[in-house]
């Protein structure tokens, strides 16, 4: 619900459990007044203190006021260059050279729905959405900045983005144009971020909030293995089910900056947007710039509301449900079973082996395609390797067909090894300075996806891939981080666009597949867990969340990864051990609990499992598939951290009529104590039967807990399915 108060100029957003609010002051600077748990909609300005600050200067229309500096007032969306010597939101450079931005505020707009951004991902919806429009100018330079506002009330969110437009005669370019910025008065926060590395992504680190700025970026092109574009801040004591957090997530792909402030006067700013780093944009006279969209989510009951909420929106307003509602398949993909190394027959025996246990599409992963036997060629060439795979993908879809299955494939099209017969005909097609060597990764260099003429090439030799054949999964996976950064088909001052452009690129040709195979399953990849973010999810349902598939990591890559992102999706396999990422052993059992908070398949050869295991895998897609919805679309529970002897998480049913409870213990030890486990989100009246034996109370169950049986050996599971009776 948006309140305007016209005569106070004060705009307040509310949700079901939240306020925001700003206001135009009488210099028409537009500050930020509160944002915290749901009150009413008094003009808060009232909490903001002046006082003579030394070396925090004075706007020319405060006279000889010298308590009035932009350097201590909290604002919506901060400056540079003209007072305010804290995180500035944005920058651009006038024909003069010069770089200051002087915001004023300059009228608004309030309008049923929710805004739209043409050729960027932005959560949708319909008439429980309001807009909120606020425009600010800087008289001087001729530009004008439009501050955007979503408010979906039932899910606590408040969506942001900005809009610049160039009013001027000539072209100005804008260096830095954050999607948020929000100013605290006087809190003490911590600062959460998801950090990692390839094969370990999205480990949660929590720091105090110093003086000056800490921050997590990305300059690879990506979002990153090794920060995640959504952070956190929140009170000291903050935890699972109780104080103040926030959360802030960019919808956007590609290179960020989230940057977290503590001031001189303990004050706290958060910017979050488009990274800086190499980024200039022409604004031309008369033209816009639209910086990707954020999201914000405050809970003041701690970070489980808070991710609770958030993948609820998620889910059900911005990921596109290709398959409307419907189970995706339980998938076997044979990548770790034969790398690039395979034969037709060697495929179709695994999927023998898969399909009686209730898996129902193989994935031809890496290596059908070009001359590619290893990672060393054929990248580019999107035509089908048939000496692999002779009738082509048609031939291997009619002969899984026959097995109840269907097909699915791996494409890697924003790659281009220099062996390829797209590259003899084209190396003028990848990024590259000119001058330089180019700088290789994993054998391959980048396509210029800035190039709408490259992008067409690429998806057009897919899309007769796809039209050959029944194919109905796809996994985009994309290898390395982007290097050589510059395009031939701009002029040199036109090489800071050339991040940017490559990433609408990617969504360019997203949106055209999602439009061309609209029941089609799209999995984002990037080496795993590189693009983990929201800007892909909008596009691709499910994201492969690491390549390494040891489960007893995967405990933590989907901890860290539930605080934004929803359980359906984390794709998550099981694989064979001894793991090949860590070389650890783990029950079959364990591996098939983790993967169960994810998309859930298999990634390993089926045709040489022994038929013990063949049966618990049997059981396994079987309890899946009847639990289905319950795993993904449940409340997603955190019952412990990663710190202690085991590690659980709970799904609880919207009408808390069912909850499935999965704990992993870690290495085992001699004389274990007894432990009790207590749930979450049950109905504290109903009674509940514990895996269709013993009955108890939800209060007893969440207050009191369920005893743990005593492992028997290391990473032991256990699973417990509560229904009410």
């Amino acid at each position: 619900m948006i309140e305007l108060d016209r005569g106070s100029r004060v705009f307040t957003l509310h949700t079901r459990n939240t306020t925001y609010q700003m206001k135009a002051d009488n210099y028409n600077v537009l500050l930020h007044t509160y944002y915290g748990p749901r009150i009413g909609s008094d003009d808060l300005s009232y909490l903001i203190q002046y006082a003579d600050r030394g070396f925090s200067p004075n706007p020319s229309q405060a006279g000889e006021d010298r308590t009035y500096s932009l350097d201590t007032l909290p604002q919506e969306y901060s400056t540079c260059g003209v007072g305010d010597f804290r995180l500035s939101s944005i920058e651009f450079e006038r024909p003069d050279g010069s770089l200051a931005a002087d915001l004023r505020y300059a009228g608004h707009e309030r309008r049923p729905g929710k805004y739209a951004l043409e050729g960027l991902p932005a959560f949708w919806g319909g008439d429980e959405w309001e807009t909120l429009v606020v425009f600010l100018e800087d008289a001087a330079a001729q530009v004008s900045v439009e501050l955007y506002y979503g408010v979906l009330e039932n899910y606590d969110l408040i969506t942001r983005c900005v809009r610049v437009v160039n009013r001027g005669t000539q072209a100005v370019k804008l260096r830095r144009c954050a999607s948020l910025c929000l100013d605290f008065q006087g809190e003490d926060f911590d600062f959460i971020t998801f950090d990692g590395c390839h094969t370990l992504e999205r480990g949660l680190n929590r720091t105090h909030l110093r003086p000056g700025v800490q921050s997590v970026e990305s300059v690879r092109g990506m979002s990153s293995h090794h920060h995640n574009p959504f952070v956190m801040l929140c009170h000291r004591d903050a935890g699972e089910d109780h104080s103040l957090c926030y959360g802030a997530a960019l919808v956007y792909s590609g290179n960020f900056l989230a940057a977290a402030e503590r001031t001189q006067l303990e004050h706290n700013r958060l910017t979050l947007g488009i990274n800086p780093w190499h980024f200039c944009w022409t604004l031309e006279p008369g033209a816009s710039f639209t910086a990707p969209e954020a999201a914000l989510m405050c809970s003041p009951n701690g970070f489980g509301q808070m991710s609770r909420q958030l993948h609820r929106a998620v889910r059900e307003n911005l990921i596109h449900d290709p398959l409307q509602g419907q189970q995706p398949p339980v998938l076997v993909n044979h990548w770790e079973a034969t790398e690039a190394h395979f034969t037709q027959e060697k495929l179709l025996g695994i999927a023998r082996a898969a399909a009686p246990l209730g898996i129902e599409l193989f994935v031809v992963d890496d290596g059908w395609f070009g001359k590619r036997d290893d990672d060393t060629s054929g990248l580019g060439d999107w035509f089908v390797n048939e000496r692999k795979l002779p009738g082509g993908l048609n031939a291997l879809a009619s002969r899984l067909k026959e097995l109840g299955m269907s097909l699915g494939i791996w494409i890697e099209p924003e790659m281009v090894n220099e062996d390829s017969e797209l590259y003899r005909a084209h190396p003028d097609w990848a990024l590259g300075i000119p001058g330089r060597p180019r700088t290789r990764s994993r054998s391959q260099l980048v396509l210029d996806f800035s190039r709408e003429e490259i992008r067409n090439h690429v998806y057009h030799a897919i899309k007769a891939v796809l039209d050959s054949a029944d194919i109905s999964y796809v996994k985009w996976d994309m290898n390395r981080s982007l290097t050589d950064v510059y395009s031939a088909a701009l002029p040199a001052g036109r090489q800071g666009e050339v991040f940017h452009r490559y990433v609408l690129g990617v969504y360019d040709i997203l949106e055209r597949m999602r439009q061309d195979y609209p029941h089609m399953l799209i999995e984002g990849c990037a080496g795993g867990g590189g693009r983990f973010d929201l800007g892909m999810l909008y596009y691709t349902p499910q994201i492969w969340c690491s390549d390494n598939t040891d489960a007893i990591d995967r405990l933590g890559i989907q901890y860290g990864t539930s605080f934004c992102y929803p359980v359906s999706s984390m794709g998550a396999h099981v694989s064979a051990v001894p793991n090949a990422q860590t070389g650890r052993a783990t029950p079959l059992e364990t591996r098939g609990v983790v993967a169960m908070s994810g998309t859930f398949g298999y990634e390993m050869d089926l045709s040489a499992a022994t038929q013990a295991e063949k049966r618990l895998i049997q059981e396994q897609t079987a309890f899946f598939k009847e639990h289905y919805e319950l795993i993904q679309r449940g409340d997603y529970y955190r019952l412990t951290d990663l710190s202690g002897p085991f590690t659980a998480w709970e799904q609880v049913s919207p009408d808390r009529r069912e909850a499935l409870v999965s704990l992993v213990y870690g290495p085992n030890r001699a004389a274990s104590p007894f432990r009790a486990l207590r749930l979450k989100g049950l109905d504290p009246k109903a009674l509940y039967q514990v895996n269709g034996r013993e009955t108890r109370r939800g209060d007893v169950l969440m207050a009191a807990g369920w005893p743990l049986p005593m492992p028997t050996g290391d990473y032991q599971s256990l699973q417990l399915y509560l229904q009410a009776v």
